[in-house]
């Protein structure tokens, strides 16, 4: 086995306890169908998603004042929203067609191809493999996503999860069936209802994927420095680092292990603290630039995007919450979604607390309506979600 194939294996092995979950998801939703056979039978997400979806749209509308323009409405299965999520990657525009490769591969656990790609690029299979374990290991708990023009509602999870929890219930299993069912409704209504809301943030989303492209171009950078790093440079800097030493007969090992302990998601973050999402500056370690003189420079032309993309998403994703919360308040189908799939209920969802959500609720309660079209067009900075009226200030 070459290097190339180690990495590949090591990758899947990072996220073996996602795909080891899929597989059980696999395997007892067929073992709930067949016990169910045609006495119990969930219909289909498309056709519910059919039924809900003007009805969802309408109070989007209603809620915020803005309306939700026509957005296709895709139902992927697993493997096709594996590749979603490179696409949501927002990689730079050379590095596109590894990325939708690279994610394929894993989708498949394509063990050669994916030794392939990182052989024919090690500097972009350092930067989106990182991407790779963090996305896939939440496809199980993301019932939805929103890309470009299209709402995706992830089939394989929403298909799944009704019958396995019916069946856990135990018999009889008519008798829970309304419960169950009220619940999936619940997940929908619920999902359907964020994309929505997605969908109507289109500055935000610019916003948002243009910073994560920056950030990814700017990783790429930080990837090929620490590839092209002479080898006694490299050996000094893992001494300092304190790195766990790796043998010379795996080189490009040794440089992944590097970045990953230098990428500034990473290293800066955890030196420098969260706080690090309102500095202006940045510093490092002089011992270390003197290994990698390039790294000062990467991580102060990191800030702005990492921080653009900090506030744009959080907002995103609080008004998506804070419409949820609000329109299905009442609603019986989510609250039964909240006890049967979630594990919650009602009274502990409503006092959940979240830095978009909290800022959203200020400035909503501050303006009214109109604060949905200024979040979007005019998003806050990483300082002002800490200080929501020091936004509306300068509104």
């Amino acid at each position: 086995m070459d290097e190339f194939e180690e990495l590949a294996f090591a990758l899947l092995d990072q996220i073996s306890v996602e795909l080891n979950e899929e597989r059980t998801i696999v395997e007892s939703e067929a073992k709930a169908t067949a016990i169910f056979g045609s006495k119990v039978a969930f219909e289909d997400i498309g056709v519910i998603t059919k039924n809900l979806f003007e009805s969802s749209a309408r109070m989007v509308t209603d809620f915020t004042g803005i309306g939700v323009q026509d957005v296709k409405v895709e139902y992927p299965g697993l493997e096709e929203f594996k590749r979603l999520k490179g696409s949501k990657v927002f990689p730079t525009k050379a590095s596109a067609g590894f990325v939708d490769d690279l994610f394929l591969a894993i989708a498949k656990e394509d063990v050669p191809t994916i030794a392939s790609l990182a052989k024919s690029n090690p500097s972009q299979f350092l930067v989106y493999s990182t991407y790779a374990r963090g996305y896939i290991s939440q496809i199980s708990t993301t019932y939805g996503d929103f890309y470009e023009s299209s709402i995706y509602l992830n089939k394989f999870v929403l298909s799944s999860y009704p019958k396995i929890i019916l069946y856990k219930m135990g018999e009889p299993f008519q008798s829970n069936f309304d419960k169950v069912n009220s619940g999936y409704y619940g997940a929908l209504k619920m999902t359907i209802l964020e994309e929505q809301v997605h969908s109507i943030q289109k500055n935000l989303y610019e916003t948002n994927k243009n910073a994560v492209t920056q950030v990814n171009e700017l990783n790429e950078q930080l990837a090929s420095t620490i590839m092209e790093l002479e080898a006694g440079r490299l050996a000094k800097l893992y001494e300092y680092l304190q790195l766990p030493p790796i043998p010379d007969e795996y080189p490009v090992s040794q440089r992944a292990n590097l970045f990953f302990t230098l990428n500034p998601d990473n290293f800066v973050a955890r030196i420098l603290g969260p706080d690090v999402m309102t500095f202006n500056k940045v510093s490092v370690d002089p011992k270390i630039l003197e290994f990698v003189p390039q790294l000062l420079d990467v991580y102060q032309l990191w800030l702005k995007p990492i921080q653009t993309h900090h506030a744009a998403f959080t907002i995103m994703e609080g008004m998506a919450e804070f419409v949820v919360r609000n329109v299905l308040k009442d609603d019986p189908d989510f609250h039964n979604y909240l006890v049967t799939f979630a594990n919650t209920d009602i009274t502990s969802y409503q006092v959940r607390k979240s830095m978009g959500l909290d800022f959203t609720e200020h400035v909503v309660g501050k303006i009214g309506k109109e604060a949905y079209r200024l979040l979007i067009g005019n998003p806050p900075t990483t300082r002002e979600l800490k200080n929501p009226d020091a936004y509306l200030e300068r509104i």
